[in-house]
């Protein structure tokens, strides 16, 4: 496929389901979670080159986990020139996530996730942000909701990660965190790098399958798929359904977690 074409599908889609869902305004203030992999790059590309004509005021921030030694520090650095490279002001700071999983008693994984929340939303009070966005995209979502039927979970887990929701705690301002690729997949956002010429960062630690997430995408998810090859479509149909079957019943608490997806062609 051609570049200027893939980049215009992939445009499309982002702005088609942001639109819909309302997940920002000309005008806004963005907070871009990066952390340097293919996905968040995409997302920033994506906002750098809409934001003069959109009217948005970004900014970048990105978490050292001190997970992965050097690396990381090497993926911290990456962020901070590209964010300079689009001329957007970059947020960066180190937790020692080891630490903090040992000292809350949780898995290194809910420790991550804890931080990163908790710098993303600091930062953009701080910043004065009211939008966070994170670079999650289809595939993700059916990872997701196949991770919580495998462990257990609740209706509302089978709803995947939401389109959009507060993350702000009580009595703070607003701060909502959005998710604007998940009308796309893995294999458009990988086109759509290598096409773009797309400098990014890999994670040695997304291929290692003692986590259930990375087995789950590299082992069962194909293996079904070579008898259901539009499996990962089938999630994110129930997903929908589920929604709105929810919504229609509850009209309340669960509504935070409705995606309200429109499919992705690929």
């Amino acid at each position: 496929m051609h570049a200027k074409m893939a980049t215009l599908r992939l445009w499309d889609k982002i702005n088609s389901h942001s639109r819909r869902r309302g997940l920002f305004k000309k005008g806004d203030s963005i907070l871009l979670a990066v952390s340097g992999g293919p996905d968040s790059i995409v997302l920033l590309d994506f906002f750098a080159k809409h934001a003069r004509g959109g009217g948005l005021k970004l900014c970048v921030a990105h978490l050292n986990h001190r997970l992965r030694g050097r690396a990381a520090d090497t993926d911290e650095s990456f962020v901070k020139n590209l964010g300079l490279s689009y001329g957007l002001e970059t947020v960066t700071a180190r937790v020692d996530v080891p630490g903090l999983a040992k000292k809350m008693k949780m898995s290194v994984e809910h420790a991550a996730r804890r931080a990163r929340y908790g710098f993303l939303l600091k930062t953009a009070l701080k910043k004065k942000c009211a939008l966070v966005a994170t670079a999650h995209h289809s595939d993700d979502h059916a990872e997701t909701v196949m991770l919580n039927l495998m462990r257990g979970t609740e209706p509302k887990g089978l709803l995947g990660i939401p389109v959009k929701r507060k993350m702000s705690a009580k009595g703070k301002k607003n701060v909502f965190v959005i998710r604007p690729m998940l009308a796309v997949s893995r294999k458009e956002i990988m086109e759509y790098a290598r096409l773009n010429r797309l400098s990014f960062r890999k994670d040695k630690t997304n291929e290692d399958e003692k986590h259930t997430r990375n087995w789950l995408r590299k082992t069962l998810l194909p293996l079904i798929e070579r008898k259901q090859p539009r499996f990962r479509s089938r999630l994110l149909e129930l997903s929908e359904k589920l929604s709105k079957l929810i919504c229609s019943k509850y009209k309340g608490p669960y509504r935070k977690f409705s995606p309200h997806l429109k499919l992705p062609d690929a």
